[in-house]
């Protein structure tokens, strides 16, 4: 059903976070949803995933993570601006101590010149102040990768927390 190598990281995040106390959020827009259930996939996360909003829409952002309208106007919903409001967005609607936020484009369709299919911003936020963003231009390698490879680099991001690294 689900990467195994995926499964396997998550495990991995899911263990760092246990050993340090955390909790975990994720606000997902291209990947549905696939990082909490990477996460779930787990037996025993729900010690450590406090919750996942799919946020999907504009409105959605806006409604559930508090996504400053003027963020998405200016920058638009594929953005690093959008992406760190999402995981600020995230932590201030959760009990998480971190939270991990992925917005970009999928495809097949959708993308542009500027924003072309395969770019995809993601952000990851502590309570403790530690911030991280990426940006990543997988291209058009197909929208099912695009949200596998999406979901791998916010695994990495959340375990990069989550091992009290400094970012």
């Amino acid at each position: 059903m689900l990467d195994k190598t995926l499964v396997r990281d998550a495990r991995k995040v899911l263990e760092s976070a246990r050993a340090r106390g955390l909790r975990i959020a994720t606000a997902e827009s291209c990947t549905g949803g696939l990082v909490a259930a990477l996460l779930t996939e787990v037996p025993g996360s729900s010690d450590v995933l406090d919750r996942g909003f799919v946020t999907y829409s504009n409105a959605a952002k806006t409604q559930m993570l508090d996504v400053a309208d003027a963020t998405l106007a200016r920058h638009g919903a594929v953005s690093r601006q959008t992406a760190r409001a999402m995981a600020l967005g995230a932590l201030d609607r959760s009990a998480a101590d971190i939270a991990v936020a992925i917005t970009g484009i999928a495809g097949p369709g959708g993308g542009s010149a500027k924003k072309p299919v395969g770019l995809v911003y993601l952000a990851a936020a502590a309570r403790d102040g530690r911030r991280v963003d990426r940006e990543r231009r997988f291209g058009r390698i197909g929208r099912r990768r695009i949200r596998l490879r999406s979901a791998k680099e916010a695994l990495a991001m959340l375990e990069l927390l989550a091992s009290g690294a400094h970012v």
